[in-house]
């Protein structure tokens, strides 16, 4: 889906730096922060009006938490061109995460923000899949004085379902968590496992479904499904990333944490939804759990020789 939205963007953008952008993209997908913006920069300043150059540097700077950075450029890729769905998605994005760590009053302010513009994008191009389950996922968590709300979310599951039918089932899944109908919830993950084409996505939602349950054996069976799965889908490395995720956040087969891990940073398949300089952070946190603290040094050293100004430090699980 990354280089779907580069080709949408690009599709409009100006051609001067084509080749440029898609070198950016490739570092960015590869974790390679520092020298995304490397390659971005000149081009940004050499043609401001390269909306397509804006939104991969808003990208890059989300991927490092910059977040004032990044929805700078997410509003200049919007104000140049406003009619791109993409655009909209990420502004929406880079909000939302300005808004989940900032003061009551000031994120209340941004969600409204961030609804706006995933609704928009959601308008411009009703088949964006992305966007729909953005739209879906604000919905279903946000309450109604910032325009969320249970009953929107069913409906953009209707319309996601159409569009991605295995995320429909995850958002279906989540409204059904919401009212706490807990069987419901598992049924629908079990659907979306059913009716998708890389199925280890789904595993990993459902293993992160059992976390929050607390049904351990549940979430590690789930995780090892799940981790057969990408190993036989290269589409679906980042799964690696989402299950070793889930494993830590729960301090449980942190083995098999480390272990994921390293088969994602060691694909060629890694992508901006889980950065590589995270994943080494990650595996550092892991490793030191698991008492290599030399080893744990040199993943930390990975992470921050990708990406100088990530300091991600051996932080507490979230």
């Amino acid at each position: 889906m990354c280089l779907l939205a580069l080709a949408t963007v690009l599709s409009a953008g100006a051609q001067v730096g084509a080749d440029e952008l898609d070198e950016a993209n490739a570092s960015l997908q590869a974790g390679e922060a520092d020298k995304a913006l490397a390659l971005l920069d000149p081009i940004v300043q050499q043609n401001a009006g390269n909306a397509a150059a804006h939104n991969l540097e808003c990208r890059v700077w989300l991927s490092e938490g910059e977040l004032d950075s990044a929805i700078r450029e997410c509003q200049t890729a919007v104000t140049l061109e406003p009619n791109n769905s993409y655009n909209h998605l990420w502004l929406g994005r880079a909000l939302g995460e300005k808004a989940d760590r900032a003061s009551f009053l000031s994120a209340y302010s941004l969600a409204k923000r961030v609804r706006a513009e995933f609704e928009e994008a959601v308008l411009l191009d009703r088949r964006n899949a992305e966007a729909l389950a953005s739209l879906g996922e604000f919905d279903c968590s946000a309450p109604g004085i910032v325009g969320g709300g249970l009953d929107k979310a069913e409906n953009v599951a209707t319309e996601l379902e159409k569009a991605d039918p295995p995320r429909g089932h995850e958002l279906r899944a989540a409204i059904a968590e919401q009212r706490k109908d807990y069987p419901e919830a598992e049924r629908e993950l079990r659907r979306a496992i059913a009716v998708a084409q890389h199925p280890a996505y789904q595993w990993m939602a459902l293993a992160s479904y059992y976390r929050r349950r607390q049904r351990w054996d549940d979430m590690v069976a789930a995780v090892r499904g799940g981790d057969v799965a990408a190993h036989r889908d290269r589409r679906a490395a980042v799964a690696l990333f989402n299950g070793a995720s889930t494993l830590d956040r729960a301090n449980r087969e942190l083995p098999l944490a480390a272990k994921m891990l390293e088969d994602y940073l060691g694909s060629p398949d890694k992508t901006e939804e889980a950065p590589a300089f995270v994943a080494w952070a990650r595996l550092a946190r892991v490793k030191d759990e698991l008492g290599d603290q030399h080893a744990a040094d040199q993943d930390l050293a990975e992470a921050t020789a990708m990406a100088h100004s990530y300091r991600p430090g051996l932080t507490p699980r979230h």
